[in-house]
């Protein structure tokens, strides 16, 4: 039987719109002397305002136009870098989420954007104030010299039109602990435990798993 790739969210929420667009963004960019890693940069050129401008609902966005102009930089920024898809298995999930691969020091340098794409309906979090839960299904990272970029998919599924994107960056964290006491990614969601769920609680938590699986061979 042959197992068909999940999508990735570049391919659910851009897909032929890259192919038509971003080479358009990249010689914009070019053309005004930005650099297309820098998000302020980024969002001078002409090109790239217009493009948010169409993906942008009628009845506006709000407070979630920055989470729009980050999917956008970061889908873009994944484009330019050659579309590498880590796909983490189960074995490789279970093994950073154990309490023991927190040891140590993860060195990176500035490098290419990478989407990592978890298990289905493995780890669950909170994306937003009184939310539901919903299902991470991965994020774009982006390495610069000590720190990390991540912005994170989380809802992505068939009966869903949309997601919900969430950014995090900075440094590891040397010192990570959750205020109840129970270890870090731990399941919050009734029964997770036994169904071999886990959660990231917080920004610095969804970064902290990032950061385990950057630094994983």
């Amino acid at each position: 039987m042959t197992v068909t790739p999940r999508p990735t969210p570049f391919a659910l929420v851009f897909g032929p719109l890259a192919v038509e667009r971003f080479p358009i963004l990249r010689d914009g960019l070019a053309s005004a002397g930005r650099d297309p890693r820098h998000r302020d940069e980024f969002l001078l050129v002409e090109a790239v305002a217009e493009l948010l401008r169409e993906l942008r609902p009628d009845e506006g966005l709000g407070p979630s136009i920055s989470a729009l102009v980050g999917l956008l930089h970061a889908a873009y920024l994944y484009w330019l870098d050659g579309e590498q898809h880590v796909v983490v298995g189960d074995h490789l999930l279970d093994r950073v989420l154990s309490p023991t691969d927190g040891v140590g020091t993860v060195n990176v340098t500035t490098g290419p954007s990478r989407y990592f794409q978890l298990p289905p309906l493995r780890v669950w979090g909170v994306p937003a104030e009184a939310a539901p839960a919903e299902p991470l299904d991965g994020w774009f990272a982006l390495p610069q010299e000590r720190s990390l970029s991540v912005l994170a998919v989380f809802g992505l599924h068939p009966g869903r039109d949309g997601l919900t994107a969430v950014e995090v960056a900075g440094p590891r964290s040397e010192f990570l602990l959750r205020e109840d006491g129970t270890s870090l990614f731990a399941p919050t969601l009734p029964g997770g435990g036994a169904a071999g769920l886990a959660s990231v609680l917080g920004q610095e938590e969804l970064l902290e798993l990032a950061w385990r699986l950057e630094g994983s061979p």
